[in-house]
């Protein structure tokens, strides 16, 4: 079946469109959310009630998971999961941030008239890096008013920050009251790092005073966290919010994809603001961290080294990308002479470490994501920093060779949740990969590089008599030899330049045993999926030419995610965590668009290689302030007759311009 653009087939045969509407069993379901002129996605109230949904914001000292939805009532229902990363709990662990819940519903303290606000009516809600909540109330005396909730976590400080704009939007004068407020919470002593927290809740702005039409009053909102011997901060939220606002402004003005289908550019935005919001300041430094209420404080050898490090060069991101050149230094810690395995995860602010699933392949996921990290970074002394952590990496994953010539280890990233035989895919792509950059990277700091070159060669070989087989009657590739159920992970080498099987690799991932209205299965039959499987197969499937159908399914997926009935981020999994909102998946989505659409490949600290892939449906696509490889530069792609134009500006001014069919690389150095 020929998928149309929009568009993609679910397991039942229903089609389900990713433009205006989702047609299944012949009920038409609109989307939810809808992209607003400023960017933002707004969910304008319907009869579609009840509805709820959680997102996850973070700042440097605290993370919070808003749990929010509208009733049958129309009445606007909110818990907040507070997390602060640096107030550790025993035993200090992985999971050791401190949590809490807190359901105060605000709008029961507020008085009108001498009598709480009843029977709000939500309008709307907006997410733009901040939730905005705008609902009227009608009064007993018949009056309206309308409130205005802005939620946000503060970018520096250990506090969750809401504003309240109350305005009289009726025709009569209303005696308004709000108070002043302050809860405490003492934590228990013996349970925390550092003994006791102070948990403070407060309400600010007590106000007295007839609200005339037309009028308004602001009041906020905090719920701070502090060591006991911490001075409490007295918050401006105003200011905090200006600061956030900046933040996402920032994110928002690097790294700009334009295209003709403005949901993929939109949830490109927004992917950028959880992929670099998630950071957190720790005893052991900036530490990049998933987040879902679970994963702070700590790096591990797939999210942080894997995942996520390799794109922050690309957006600019100082704080992105001194936390990557941190998980680095971590790791680097561990290298030893005998070649005892490096740890899966650093954890406790860098003061502990977890290896619960033995060896995960880490020692690949580090070299691969810190090559092509530095390579992007175009830092030389950052790369010579990170040289030597490479060498060891790929020594140790050398030395893990099996008989047949691929690389040996316990487990996968999934750590057991699903078989993965005693040599699986990933690790020896991953391997394969780091090779290649090491190649490249090595030649730029004039360090020798043969045996890099000649292993790859050797690996390429292998990874395709082992791995490479018929499953389920495709011809693609078996997970571990074992194998005989089809997997989701057969995307990562498209992801790395292996196309050799790519024709029936591309049929098996699109095919109904493993292509569902979620996305990828982990495994044929089953009914999990991870995003991350997701996200690689696309990004695989446009770098190996595949441009229609990379087109079809990701405008299907960033639908689902950006205006969906769970918004407005790519996810962790399913059914496991609920689809929390992890960091480092927002990351991948991005390096689709970089290292798949555009085709961007490292070669130097100063030089990629490109190949464009611009749909058939599409003229022209761009990406602007691009910040890797030491410079800050542009990439406009146009449809020129039967070729594809390429131009790379820099100061506003063309520096090189290419002419080339579709599917020819471009080579760019300085």
């Amino acid at each position: 079946m020929k998928i149309k653009s929009y568009a993609v087939a679910c397991l039942t045969g229903a089609w389900l469109l990713c433009g205006i509407s989702v047609a299944a069993e012949d009920k038409t379901v609109e989307n939810r959310w809808s992209i607003q002129p400023d960017g933002s996605i707004s969910w304008k109230i319907d009869g579609r009630l009840p509805h709820a949904d959680h997102i996850e914001m973070s700042g440097l000292r605290v993370s919070t998971v808003l749990r929010y939805g509208v009733d049958g009532t129309g009445a606007f229902q909110l818990n907040r999961s507070m997390v602060w990363p640096q107030l550790r709990t025993s035993p200090n662990d992985t999971h050791a941030s401190l949590m809490r819940r807190f359901a105060w519903d605000i709008t029961d303290m507020v008085t009108v008239g001498g009598q709480s606000l009843r029977g709000e009516k939500v309008q709307e809600i907006t997410l733009d890096g901040t939730m905005t909540v705008r609902s009227v109330f009608e009064t007993p005396q018949g009056g309206r008013l309308e409130l205005t909730r802005i939620l946000f976590p503060s970018v520096s400080k250990p506090a969750f920050c809401e504003r309240y704009v109350l305005r009289n939007v009726g025709e009569k004068a209303f005696p308004v009251e709000i108070p002043s407020a302050r809860s405490v919470i003492a934590t228990d002593a013996a349970k925390g790092v550092a003994g006791s927290y102070r948990l403070v809740s407060t309400i600010s702005g007590q106000a007295a005073r007839t609200l005339n039409a037309g009028e308004e009053l602001t009041f906020s909102v905090t719920f701070a966290g502090y060591r006991e011997d911490e001075e409490e901060i007295t918050f401006d939220t105003g200011q905090e919010w200006r600061a956030r606002r900046e933040l996402i402004a920032s994110l928002w003005d690097n790294l700009v994809l334009e295209t003709p289908d403005k949901v993929v550019d939109r949830l490109f935005a927004f992917a950028k603001i959880r992929a670099a919001e998630s950071i957190y300041e720790t005893k052991g430094g900036l530490m990049h961290g998933p987040g879902g209420e679970s994963y702070y404080a700590a790096i591990w050898a797939n999210d942080q080294a894997e995942y996520v490090n390799p794109f922050f060069p690309y957006l600019g991101y100082a704080k992105g990308n001194e936390s990557a050149l941190n998980a680095y230094r971590h790791f680097a810690r561990f290298m030893n002479p005998e070649y005892r395995k490096i740890p899966s995860s650093i954890i406790a602010e860098g003061l502990d470490v977890w290896q619960g699933a033995g060896d995960r392949g880490d020692a690949a996921m580090i070299a691969y994501g810190a090559a092509r990290y530095a390579l992007a970074r175009g830092d030389r002394g950052e790369a010579e920093e990170l040289w030597p952590l490479i060498e060891w990496c790929l020594e140790y994953c050398r030395r893990q060779l099996n008989e047949a010539g691929v690389v040996a280890s316990d487990t996968d990233e999934l750590e057991r949740r699903f078989p993965s035989g005693t040599a699986n895919l990933c690790t020896s792509s991953l391997y394969y990969d780091a090779l290649l950059s090491a190649t490249y990277l090595g030649k730029s700091l004039h360090k020798p590089t043969a045996s890099y070159t000649a292993g790859a060669k050797r690996l390429r070989i292998a990874i395709d008599r082992y791995f490479g087989g018929e499953v389920e009657g495709f011809d693609t590739y078996k997970y571990y030899k074992e194998n005989d159920v089809l997997r989701s992970w057969i995307c990562i080498p498209l992801t790395v330049g292996l196309y050799e099987r790519k024709e029936e690799t591309i049929k098996a991932l699109f095919s109904p045993r493993l292509w569902t209205k979620d996305g990828l299965l982990t495994q044929a039959g089953s009914e999990t999926f991870w995003d991350r499987s997701t996200l690689y197969a696309l990004r695989g499937v446009f770098a190996c030419g595949e441009t229609e159908k990379a087109t079809d399914y990701l405008s299907f997926y960033s639908n689902q995610r950006l205006l969906g009935e769970h918004v407005p981020y790519p996810i962790e999994a399913w059914p496991e965590g609920s689809q929390r909102h992890l960091s480092a998946e927002s990351g991948l989505y991005c390096r689709i668009i970089t290292e798949g659409l555009f085709g961007i490949r490292p070669t130097g600290l100063h030089s990629f290689r490109m190949t464009p892939r611009l749909p058939a449906a599409w003229n022209t696509m761009s990406l602007r302030n691009i910040q890797a490889f030491g410079k800050s530069f542009d990439i406009v792609v146009t449809r020129s007759g039967k070729q594809l134009r390429t131009e790379i500006y820099a100061g506003g001014k063309v520096i090189k311009s290419y002419t080339t069919k579709e599917g020819k690389e471009i080579f760019y150095s300085e």
